[in-house]
């Protein structure tokens, strides 16, 4: 990667951009394993499906504490390995462990109660996703020219949709086409998802070792320029209280962006939590707490699915967005003229 000058931040290539969002892949194989899953290890834990969405909250307040510490110390970091690597690196590790050990609660059943363990797992999972995911938003502002920047989030949005379908789509496919079992023990997680959770971990680790190696970073003293307000990348006074700062002085247009990730999300979540014990009652018509049965995993099997075309179309539309970026600026540009 040549240094960049003042005027403006070099032109990279194609592969240069899918590099540094590979490992957004990794993130999001993992994350649909999680948001596909979830629910179904916990019920199968012995989770009612009212106490569900308590469970779940241990996920989003998670993320909402971290990823602002996050993207604080995210940009006033600078060591060996970079500025954002250190937080790829770290994100991914923890949120391998997480993986491997979610679905593996039971083994602690002697000694703490496997949904206590399960849902724990689940908040160090989307913490640890957080950790390693916020950081790659910031590195296509900090790697990219103002005029790639949509190609760049279009990119991580497609490697999103990818490594989301396939997340979504291995506890069927592992079930239905190579025969591994999908059933199990009352209290045991069947070995489809249990394989699908460990390739999970494998590809996210993967994805961003990739990421880390493949992608360099500019050192900050070239950043300085291209940085609307100078900060200092260390022995920064206003701590963690900036943080407070930025959110009182945040501009008009995020505040209303954020409005509208809090209906976006709040329909997310609802369909994470609840798809799958819906699914099991209302179309499949299986008792509450029958989790060993085939019928049960047949239809967990399915919401996998159901996810996958969701992120699949996804996928799809981040293809379109560069070009209907261009084609509404057009229509901008026309009418101011």
């Amino acid at each position: 990667m040549s240094k960049p000058t003042i005027a403006q931040k070099p032109r990279l290539s194609f592969w240069q951009i899918f590099n540094m969002s590979f490992g957004f892949l990794g993130i999001q194989f993992g994350f649909a394993l999680q948001t596909g899953n979830a629910s179904r290890i916990l019920q199968t834990f012995g989770a009612d499906v009212e106490h569900l969405s308590w469970f779940w909250l241990a996920a989003p307040i998670t993320g909402m504490v971290v990823q602002p510490i996050i993207g604080h110390y995210s940009d006033r970091t600078w060591n060996r390995l970079g500025r954002r690597r250190p937080y790829f690196l770290t994100g991914a590790i923890l949120s391998g462990l997480a993986l491997f050990f979610m679905p593996n609660s039971s083994m602690l059943a002697a000694l703490i109660p496997p949904i206590v363990v399960g849902a724990g797992m689940l908040m160090i999972m989307d913490a640890s996703f957080n950790v390693a995911m916020e950081p790659f938003r910031a590195l296509v502002a900090d790697n990219l020219p103002d005029s790639q920047h949509t190609t760049g989030f279009s990119m991580q949005t497609c490697l999103i949709g990818v490594g989301a379908v396939i997340g979504s789509w291995l506890p069927y496919v592992f079930a239905e086409w190579f025969g591994i079992a999908k059933t199990a023990d009352q209290g045991i997680v069947p070995n489809n998802v249990l394989y699908s959770f460990y390739i999970g971990a494998a590809v996210l680790i993967g994805a961003i070792l990739w990421t880390v190696v493949r992608t360099k970073e500019y050192p900050p003293k070239f950043m300085q320029p291209f940085m609307k307000r100078t900060r200092t990348v260390s022995g920064h006074k206003g701590g963690l209280l900036e943080i407070f700062s930025d959110l009182v002085n945040m501009p008009k247009t995020m505040k209303q962006l954020g409005l509208v990730q809090f209906f976006s999300w709040f329909a997310l979540f609802s369909m994470w939590v609840f798809t799958t014990p819906a699914v099991v009652d209302h179309v499949y018509h299986i008792p509450a707490g029958d989790t060993s049965s085939a019928a049960y995993n047949d239809a967990a099997n399915w919401v996998n699915v159901l996810f996958g075309v969701y992120n699949l179309v996804s996928a799809v539309y981040a293809l379109l967005l560069p070009r209907i970026v261009k084609k509404l600026s057009r229509k901008k540009r026309m009418r101011f003229h």
